[in-house]
């Protein structure tokens, strides 16, 4: 003690709080990044498998095309295109495939919004595999395919 009172101590500051553990709000946080990093990986997950099927149907339908432009057979080009347009088909609709005559071919135009099948090229797939000779505009059915495929390929309500 001295004349003028006391001898007093400065204020100790109590030390800096840990980084460690993080506060509930940070945690929360971190969950909340962790699900949105996996709703993303889902979602890339699901686009790549959608574009690598894609990429397969395409590859499919170039397939067809060379083959028939080899060796040139209007009935097996009918019979592989309806089978791969069946195939595809089961995305938009699982009884698509079962369908027979004008219903399945009433159903190819009420995807595409036309009548291109039941009553322009694509009328071949119904009633050519069945003719001994059949005569077909091959480009026009590949083209009218092509543009059937991409129309449903490409469509945000489809997934594989």
């Amino acid at each position: 003690m001295n004349e003028t009172g006391p001898e007093l101590r400065d204020i100790h500051l109590p030390a800096d709080p840990s980084w460690w553990p993080p506060a509930p709000g940070w945690w929360l946080l971190a969950l909340l990044f962790l699900i949105l990093l996996a709703m993303a990986a889902l979602w890339l997950r699901r686009r790549m498998a959608h574009r690598r099927w894609q990429r397969r149907v395409y590859l499919e339908l170039d397939r067809i095309a060379i083959e028939h432009a080899s060796v040139p057979d209007a009935s097996r080009l009918s019979v592989e295109i309806s089978q791969l347009l069946r195939r595809v088909s089961r995305l938009l609709d699982p009884a698509a495939p079962t369908l027979r005559g004008e219903a399945w071919l009433g159903f190819l135009d009420s995807t595409l919004g036309g009548e291109e099948f039941s009553k322009g090229a694509g009328r071949v797939i119904l009633e050519g595999p069945f003719q001994r000779v059949t005569t077909l505009d091959a480009d026009a059915l590949l083209d009218l395919t092509r543009r059937w495929l991409h129309g449903v390929l490409e469509r945000d309500d489809i997934h594989v």
